[in-house]
This record gives C-alpha cells, sequence and structure tokens, in this order.
C-alpha cells in the first residue's frame, strides 16, 4: 500500500490532494485512534492507496508511516519553492551534514528508487507542456520516516501551486504508482545506483533516471557534500547513503579522488554513465560473469543480444570467451562496419571493442548452445562467423571457408596494369573500373584487360 500525505501547512499539497480524490474513488473513513492533524480522524483509502492529512510540514513529520496501516512506500505531496519556473520533481529527504530544515544531523531516510523512477516517468507522460520534469538532490527532513518514501512536488511558486493543471498532472502520476515497488529489484539483487556531486537539481542524475532502465537513490550534491565535511571524517553518512538506497554502486559526478577513495573502502564500486547506459536489459549478476571473464564496460566491453535478456529475467547464460583474428574482424569491419558490429551484437553475450564501444576487437563472449530450431544447423561460434562471411559477401565475388580460414576471392580493377597499357589516371581508371571499355591513342582497353584475380584468407 502506497500511503500518500498531505499538509495543510502548504496549499499546493492541499490542491493536490483535491486532485487526487477526485480522480478515483475512494472510501471516506474515520480514525479515532489519532487526533485530526496527526493523521487522524477522517482519511481516505482506496486498493493500494491510503490518504491521510497533517497540519506540520511534510519536513517536521518524523515518524509519519505510523499513522498508516501499514504502507509499504510512502509520498510526500508537497509544493517546490524555487527560480526554476513550472517544474514537476520528486526527491528523498536527510541530511548529509548539518539539519537546517527537518530532520536530524547526517542521517538519511529510506529512498524509494523504483517508486521514483516510475514516478518521474509518469511525471513526464501527464506534465502540461509548459513544466519541466526532474529530480532534485537529497536536502531536507523528514530523516526518520519508517518506510521507504519520497517528496513529489509541484513548483515553483504561487502560480504553479494554485495551477489545476500542474495540481492534477502530479495526483494522476502519484495514482499511477499502483502496483510499483518501492525498489527496483534485479533477481537477488536491486538495480539502484548513488549519486554524489553535481548540482542541486541533479541533471545527470536526472538522466540516469530518464534514460536508462537504472534507478538513483540518495543524491548527494555539491553543496550538502561541502556542508557534511571532509568525507574521510564521515564515511558513515557516505555508507548511509548505499544503504538507505538499498545500493551497492554509485555514479560521481566530477573529480572527487577523496570521496571515490571512501567509497571502494566501504566495499562499494564507483560506475560510469557509460556503464550504466551500455547494461541496458542485462541482469546485473551477469554483467559481473562478464566483466571478471572478458573485461569491464570501461575498458571497452559491450553487451550483445544474447544478454539483454531483461532486468530480473533469469540471467542463467553461460557462454565462453573467444578470440576472432583480429585482421578477420577488421575486414569485414571494412566492408560494412554497421553491419560487421551488429553481426558480433547478434550472436554473441559480450564482446571487446575499442574506439568508445565503436569498433569490436575479435575477444567475444559466445553463449554455450542456443534453444531451437537456431541451434541445429550450426553451433554459436559458427553462426558468428558466418555472419561475418555474409558481411564479405557484399565485396568480395565468392567468400568460402576452409579448414579455420575464410577465404575471399574478387575480380578487381588493377591500377598498376591499366597504367602500363597507357591509361591516364581520372574519369578512365573510373569507367574501366564500372566495366566500360575505354580508348587510349585509337587503341581500345577493355575492362578485362585491366582486372585481376585477388584472394584474401583470414584465419578464425
Amino acid at each position: 500500500m502506497i500511503a500518500l500525505v498531505v499538509s495543510r501547512a502548504d496549499r499546493a499539497s492541499e490542491h493536490i490532494g483535491e486532485h487526487v480524490l477526485d480522480l478515483a474513488e475512494w472510501d471516506e473513513r474515520v480514525d479515532d485512534t489519532r487526533r485530526e492533524g496527526a493523521g487522524g480522524g477522517t482519511y481516505y483509502a482506496r486498493p493500494g492507496f491510503e490518504l491521510r492529512t497533517f497540519e506540520d510540514l511534510h519536513l517536521h513529520l518524523d515518524g509519519v508511516s505510523e499513522a498508516f496501516d501499514d504502507p509499504d512506500c510512502l509520498c510526500f505531496l508537497s509544493r517546490h519553492s524555487g527560480e526554476t519556473g513550472p517544474l514537476l520533481s520528486a526527491h528523498f529527504t536527510g541530511n548529509f551534514g548539518p539539519a537546517e530544515y527537518g530532520g536530524r544531523d547526517g542521517e538519511l531516510a529510506r529512498a524509494c528508487p523504483g517508486a521514483q523512477k516510475k514516478v518521474v516517468e509518469a511525471l513526464a507522460a501527464h506534465a502540461p507542456e509548459e513544466y519541466d520534469v526532474g529530480i532534485e538532490c537529497t536536502h531536507h527532513g523528514p530523516s526518520r520516516v519508517g518506510v521507504p518514501s519520497m517528496f513529489v512536488e509541484l513548483g515553483s511558486d504561487p502560480r504553479e501551486w494554485d495551477d489545476p493543471e500542474g495540481a492534477r498532472a502530479v495526483a494522476r502520476a502519484v495514482l499511477d504508482l499502483a502496483g510499483v515497488s518501492a525498489d527496483r529489484a534485479d533477481g537477488e539483487e536491486t538495480r539502484h545506483v548513488v549519486g554524489f556531486g553535481g548540482g542541486h537539481y541533479a541533471p545527470r542524475f536526472a538522466r540516469v533516471v530518464r534514460e536508462t532502465d537504472w534507478a538513483v537513490g540518495h543524491v548527494g550534491a555539491d553543496w550538502p557534500l561541502e556542508a557534511m565535511g571532509p568525507v574521510g571524517e564521515h564515511g558513515d553518512v557516505v555508507r548511509a547513503a548505499f544503504e538507505e538506497s538499498a545500493a551497492t554502486l554509485a555514479l560521481v559526478d566530477g573529480d572527487r579522488p577523496r570521496l571515490t577513495e571512501t567509497i571502494a573502502d566501504l566495499g562499494y564500486r564507483v560506475v560510469s554513465e557509460t556503464f550504466l547506459r551500455e547494461t541496458r536489459a542485462v541482469p546485473r549478476d551477469l554483467v559481473e560473469h562478464v566483466e571478471a571473464d572478458l573485461g569491464t564496460v570501461d575498458d571497452g566491453v559491450r553487451f550483445g543480444a544474447h544478454a539483454r535478456v531483461g532486468v530480473g529475467e533469469s540471467s542463467d547464460v553461460p557462454f565462453d570467451v573467444a578470440d576472432l583474428s583480429r585482421e578477420f574482424v577488421d575486414g569485414t569491419l571494412g566492408v560494412d562496419h554497421d553491419a560487421a558490429r551488429a553481426a558480433v551484437d547478434d550472436h554473441t553475450v559480450a564482446f571487446h571493442t575499442e574506439e568508445s564501444g565503436r569498433r569490436p576487437t575479435g575477444r567475444v563472449a559466445i553463449p554455450r548452445g542456443l534453444d531451437g530450431d537456431e541451434a541445429a544447423d550450426a553451433d554459436p561460434y559458427d553462426r558468428l562467423v558466418s555472419a561475418l562471411c555474409d558481411v564479405l559477401r557484399a565485396r568480395y565475388d565468392e567468400v568460402t571457408r576452409e579448414d579455420g580460414v575464410v577465404v575471399a576471392r574478387e575480380r578487381a580493377f588493377d591500377a598498376e596494369a591499366a597504367a602500363d597499357l597507357g591509361v591516364p589516371e581520372g574519369p578512365a581508371f573510373g569507367r574501366l573500373a564500372g566495366g566500360q571499355s575505354v580508348d587510349v591513342e585509337g587503341r581500345e582497353v577493355s575492362p578485362e584487360d585491366v582486372h585481376r584475380d585477388r584472394t584474401v584468407r583470414f584465419s578464425v
């Protein structure tokens, strides 16, 4: 069940709450065990949701989950104040440093990265045209909610707080959380990353939320980290960022060697934005197996179609590491780079690359056996070699495999032979290469005179 918190001290909160109640059918109930203004009195319930009202501002509502009937996740419906223009946003709560606005010093509330990812998607779908959508860093209380929680906000000034279209968009987004879990599961682990560095509105981490299949937990932007003080003296807060985000990975924005060292000392890993993008739909434990056997994403490893089985799906994808000859791979890339790379992608679990992931090098992780009819005619390695041979056929007249060697034959224009026959370079060369005869000082030179058979052998 998702708990929805409305604050009477926040006019935007009340406005959003009104639209939440208007958009769905609710049962009106009375709780006599708590005083009105502390979640008691009249409240509203429907399958998957409960909405209660409080007198205090949200950021002072430590332990607020106790007012609800066993919630799994809690959303504070809130205003956003700032100079950002119309904005719909979400963020987690707590304090990396001193508690200036609710909560406790150096304490972080339990985040709900999976639910935040969904609500950001829903905000983007429902936002009026003039509104931006984003996330914010962790920057105020409460720091002890009792269950995974987040703020979902309408901003950024009184005009937006009173805007029915903006309030309705937030209400619709929150209701879209029906059935959504607080965490984004990926097998036995979560698919969460903690963010460190950058600005208050966390554009890099917002990109991760919107453009990858990873969810982002607590974000310690530059100013909360500065307020926290020397990283070396506050490793407990850094650890809390991981624990309260249910995460073991971090993305660091900017050069922060001391923070990176502290993260490693705590047993966590710093990854790149490239890692988060390139592991789309690849289960975490499969990523770990591939990186252990083939190399890391940051060293050029990319994942093929046989690895992209989906988040939370079975990752039992056995593979063998093999080496295609560099000469063979380069030969296919020279014929049609995109087709050759697609062939490698289609037939592998993963493959090593150069040039920022553009150019496969020939070191590959091949699936060990395939299910279905495609396994009947060739083993996976042979299927990859055959697919690359098909790329070569776009240029060569004949491509065959002979005893571990791919043999490519073509009848090609021989510029040196044409020069020996007195053909001037330029248009005449082009006509001969294209299969047309040319006249040289009253003498006909035919394409057959200047074409030679050429054979190229590639070991595989």
